[in-house]
């Protein structure tokens, strides 16, 4: 009995994870949520009164369709935690990056001269 369960262990070692990846029926409800966040998504596009604040809406909603993505698809969630901080470490430094140039381009940009 031990030595099956170590064939298992051993098994999954192999495949570099230390539990089993979700079933068929979370990958479908994920992909459902997904389809609902793009359909609010579209929604708040063609909504004349959320024109004011459409920007941070489809932020936020991009950013949660984006996680559920890396989480679930591309299977960050059942691996090491190293590769979520390799992962995540890089995206704040772009997502800063992309910040500073919006703000130097609505200070400075724009046809504001300078």
């Amino acid at each position: 009995m031990e030595a099956a369960m170590e064939g298992n262990v051993s098994e999954q070692a192999v495949a570099g994870h230390s539990e089993p990846h979700t079933s068929n029926r979370t990958y479908v409800g994920v992909a459902a949520v997904l389809a609902v966040l793009t359909a609010l998504e579209v929604m708040v596009f063609f909504l004349p009164s959320l024109k004011p604040v459409m920007v941070p809406i489809l932020l936020v909603l991009m950013a949660a369709k984006f996680g559920l993505v890396i989480l679930f698809f591309m299977h960050l969630k059942f691996d090491s935690k190293v590769f979520s901080f390799l992962f995540a470490g890089p995206l704040l430094i772009a997502g800063a990056v992309a910040l500073a140039v919006i703000v130097l381009y609505i200070n400075y940009g724009a046809g504001k001269g300078g």
